[in-house]
C-alpha cells in the first residue's frame, strides 16, 4: 500500500482538519456530503480527515464541524482560521483542540 498524500486544495478553498474514531468516518462523510456543496471530505489515514470548502462557506463549515465534534466526541486538529488551515499552530507545531463535549447518544451495544 502506498503512502498517504494530502489532498490538493485549490485557490478560494479553506480547509479544516478533524480527528474522529475510524468507525465514525463513514457517518461524518455521509452527513457532510448530504449538505450539498458545503464541503468535501478527504480521509488521509484512519480517522484523520481534511474537510475543504469554498471560502464563502467557511462559517457554515465551522458550525457543522462544531456540531459533529459534540455529537461524535471528535476533535479539531486545527483552529478555525485561515492562518491555521494547514493544521499548524503559530509555533509550527500541530494545533490540537479538544471537542466541546463527548457524544451523549450511543447506538445499541456501543460503549465509550
Amino acid at each position: 500500500m502506498g503512502r498517504s498524500v494530502p489532498p490538493a486544495i485549490g485557490p478560494g478553498m479553506i480547509t479544516r482538519q478533524v480527528r474522529v474514531r475510524a468507525r465514525d468516518v463513514v457517518f461524518l462523510k455521509g452527513i457532510v456530503e448530504a449538505l450539498e456543496g458545503v464541503a468535501q471530505v478527504f480521509a488521509e489515514r484512519g480517522g484523520d480527515l481534511t474537510l475543504a470548502a469554498p471560502r464563502g462557506r467557511e462559517r457554515e463549515l465551522d458550525s457543522i464541524i462544531d456540531d459533529l465534534c459534540r455529537e461524535l466526541g471528535a476533535m479539531r486538529v486545527d483552529e478555525p482560521s485561515e492562518t491555521h488551515a494547514a493544521g499548524l499552530s503559530d509555533s509550527g507545531a500541530p494545533a490540537l483542540q479538544p471537542a466541546p463535549s463527548p457524544r451523549t447518544t450511543r447506538g445499541p451495544g456501543e460503549t465509550s
